[in-house]
């Protein structure tokens, strides 16, 4: 399994941004689907957004829309999550995630079951207001 490491959380006032990366360990990372999710304290871990292997689509939880985006850098063997407009209800320890399958789409990281594809450790995001 690939193995992930995640960067660019900290602190940052409401309305502020963020970018957020996560780099894998080897290129097999660019065959896969990748997702954000993020657990707040005392809150389940939940779906962010996601891009597929190949950049092609994107899917992003209502929460986030119009506010954060999804790339890939294939030749980085990284993804980023761009955070716009934050506010205090982002506060969240950020996880990225791949899918255990190869090649497939974006919206499909919304429904895995939560013990399938490899994690990163997190990284934590702060928003004061």
């Amino acid at each position: 399994q690939v193995e992930l490491v995640e960067s660019g959380g900290g602190l940052v006032q409401a309305g502020g941004s963020l970018r957020l990366s996560c780099a894998g360990s080897d290129r097999s990372f660019n065959d896969y689907a990748l997702g954000w999710f993020r657990q707040a304290p005392g809150k389940e871990r939940e779906f962010a957004a996601a891009i597929s292997w190949n950049g092609a689509s994107t899917y992003f939880a209502d929460f986030v829309k119009g506010r954060f985006t999804i790339s890939r850098d294939n030749a980085k063997n990284s993804v980023y999550l761009q955070m716009d407009s934050l506010k205090p209800e982002d506060t969240a320890v950020y996880y990225c995630r791949t899918h255990p399958r190869r090649f497939t789409t974006a919206q499909v990281m919304s429904v895995l079951p939560p013990d399938s594809g490899s994690w990163g450790q997190g990284t934590q995001v702060t928003v004061s207001s």
